[in-house]
Order: C-alpha cells, then structure tokens, then sequence
C-alpha cells in the first residue's frame, strides 16, 4: 500500500511503498551517489510535460532516458539529484515513467521514498541584487533571474530531489531555504556591493539546504544535500564566489557542534548534529579543492574537516582521459584529473572536481567511483563530449556532470 507523507511547512512531499529487492553490490553496503543531471528546463512545467510522455523522440526525452540510464547503470541505494526543476509531480513521473522503467537493457531501479521542497532559484526578493539599474521582478524578464533568491527564470527552476531505497524519517526532516545569510557569524557577505537592507533580507542558500534523515536499518544517517552557487557569473566583488563559500561552510558547520549553535530551520529549530551522529554530505558544490575559481579554497572546509572522510575521493579513467585529450586549460591545472567530475571541455578553468559524496569519519568507504567511462566503453555514450546537437539540454547526452557514489558499510 502506498502511503504519503508531507512536511507541511515546506511544502514537501515524501513517497513510500515498499522496500526495494536486493541491489547488485556488497550486501554490507549502502550506495550513496550525487547526480547534477541537468534536468532542468526553459519554462515552468517543461519537465512535467516531458516525463509525462517518454513515447515522445526528442531531445529532451532522450536525456531523460539517458540520465535515468546513468542511474540504472549505478544503481545507487540513496542519490540525490541536482538541477531538477521543483516539482512533486515531476519528481513521481521520472521515478516511474523512467527509473522504473529499463533503459537499454539497465535494471529498473525502484526508490519507494523520495524527498522534494521548495528551491530559492526563480524566487523573486524585490530587490535589484546585481546592481544593473534594473529590479526584475517578473518572471521571464531579463534582470529576474540575477534579482531572485537564486537564479532561475521561474520558481524552483534547477531544484533538487533526493531518491531512497531505505525509509526516510519525514518528521525530522530539516530545510534551510530561508536562513539568512547575514545570521552566519564571520559571514563573507560584500558589504560595499549590497545595500543594508539587501544584506538584511539575503538568504544563504541559493536553492536550500537539506538534513534528511535516512532509516538504515536501527541506524540513522543525515543525508546533508545542497548545490550552492557557481563562483561566477559576477564582477570584482566576488559575490557569487563568497555566497558559494558560505553555502559550504554551512555543512562544515552543522557537522561541527560547538560551531553550529547560530544555525536554524525553516521551522525555527535551532543548532546541528548532535555529536557523533552519523551522515553523508553530498552535492554539486561547485568548487575544487585546488583549481577553478572558487573563494579561498572553499572546498577545503569539507575535504580538510575532521570530522570528515576525505582522505580518498571517488575516481574515475574517462576524467584521466579526457583533461588528455581536451588539453586547454586542464594541463595547467594542480589537481589530480582522475577525481574530476565536471566536463567544462578545455574551457577556463578546465575539468573540475565539483561533486561530492562525504561520509563522516568512521564511516566505512567500502568502494567508491565516478561514472565517467573512457572513450572505448560502449557507455561512453552516456557521458559524451560536447556536442552542439544537445545544445536544448547542456551540449551533453546527460549532463556536463558525472554521476559521483561511495559504498557505505552501515548494514
């Protein structure tokens, strides 16, 4: 029997049915796995319509099924989905209508429990944030993306959704969509770019922030998701690059009880993590630790943290591959090219390393891997090169992004 649960105070909705069959990998764990699949699309309700209806050939129906593949082919226990367009209907047809559903001969992939909430992007704040003269306030408008919470042409436009084999506890879940971003103490707001009463209204998180509970068994694991802004896309004052640096912050302070007390929820709850309370932080955090333009190293407060496991990222030999092949910017580059998991071609700043699955320390990483096939595996066609035939989606046949998972020994 189906049963539906919500969380009322953020417009949420959680599916279960259930329990899932046994998935293809070491009994002992739980796959965790973060996907920035570029499921977003132009205008308000594109993706309900085209999940909806995967009859259609097109190109956007062909990478949802492409992506959709992608997860098949990883099947992931728990994953959190980046760059989908908030929408509760959305998130049940691509489950059934495509994960469901065997693509190319990949198992169905059923997730029985699923979390969606509002996003900032495409929220309008009233207020003219990118100093051009011009307020948006309108969706559609030229300015209205730059002036909302978070960009997006319309509201929820590159939202999230986490999908899960394993019951999630949708009473505790917390959202942090409306915390603001001058409540974060030793804050980088740039105070000479916005005004007192922008820094007053701000919020921090340019989609949202979420703690989600997933039931292992007698075991409870915060799946702590998010996708904070790309350090780009502004001018000298770095304002993107500082809000994505307090975006990640944010995590390494939950996880951190004595630095964690000024954080609260969309309910008012206040503080993070208890100690020694198990989790999983996990996104696309739009930041390298050693390349790319992020400010003041901010993947570093997570991959340095100690309460966190970073001391071995997942990897992958299509990155090797392809920062090889594509040369560019990718030969100046300090990082080591296997743990990439974004494809910016040989543009600046070249392939990055952007996406994250983090487990608390202590937390046995039985495997761990990116799904970036080389270019002789027939799977490569999922990932691709860039190719102006897919321009409508991203100018991939899934996403710019690699799907990103660890083995988790917690059963």
């Amino acid at each position: 029997m189906k049963r539906v649960l919500t969380v009322a105070a953020v417009c949420a909705a959680i599916i279960g049915t259930s329990p899932a069959g046994a998935v293809a990998h070491d009994e002992r764990a739980v796959r965790f796995a973060t996907y920035n699949l570029s499921l977003n699309r132009p205008t308000e309700g594109l993706l309900r319509e085209h999940l909806a209806d995967p009859g259609v050939d097109d190109v956007y129906r062909r990478q949802a099924h492409n992506v959709a593949e992608v997860i098949q082919r990883t099947h992931p226990d728990v994953v959190l989905i980046n760059e989908f367009d908030y929408d509760p209907e959305a998130a049940r047809l691509f489950a059934e209508n495509f994960l469901a559903v065997p693509q190319n001969g990949a198992p169905a992939q059923r997730y029985p429990y699923r979390f969606v909430a509002p996003s900032n992007t495409g929220i309008s704040s009233g207020f003219d944030l990118n100093n051009d003269g011009v307020t948006g306030t309108t969706p559609g408008e030229a300015a209205y993306g730059d002036d909302s919470w978070g960009f997006g042409q319309f509201p929820g436009q590159y939202g999230m959704v986490v999908y899960s084999k394993f019951p999630i506890d949708s009473r505790a879940v917390r959202t942090f969509q409306r915390f603001k971003w001058k409540d974060m103490p030793g804050n980088a707001i740039p105070t000479d770019f916005y005004s007192p009463e922008e820094q007053a209204a701000l919020r921090l998180s340019s989609k949202s922030h979420w703690d989600v509970p997933i039931a292992v068994g007698r075991k409870t694991v915060h799946f702590l998701v998010s996708h904070p802004t790309p350090p780009t896309f502004d001018g000298p004052e770095d304002r993107n690059g500082r809000r994505n640096h307090d975006e990640i912050r944010f995590w390494a302070d939950y996880v951190t009880p004595a630095r964690a007390s000024y954080v609260y929820d969309d309910k008012g709850r206040r503080g993070g993590l208890h100690p020694g309370q198990t989790f999983v932080i996990a996104g696309d955090q739009n930041a390298d630790p050693d390349d790319g333009d992020s400010y003041r190293n901010a993947a570093r407060q997570l991959t340095g943290h100690p309460l966190i496991d970073a001391r071995s990222f997942p990897s992958s030999a299509g990155a090797v591959e392809a920062a090889r092949l594509q040369g560019g910017a990718n030969t100046t580059q300090k990082g080591d090219p296997r743990f990439d998991t974004a494809d910016f071609a040989d543009t600046a700043p070249g392939n990055l390393h952007a996406d994250y699955v983090l487990p608390r320390v202590g937390t046995p990483i039985l495997r761990s891997g990116v799904f970036w096939p080389v270019r002789s595996d027939p799977l490569s066609r999922l990932t691709g090169v860039f190719d102006p035939q897919w321009s409508a989606v991203n100018g991939f046949p899934t996403s710019d992004h690699r799907l990103v998972w660890a083995d988790l020994g917690l059963r």
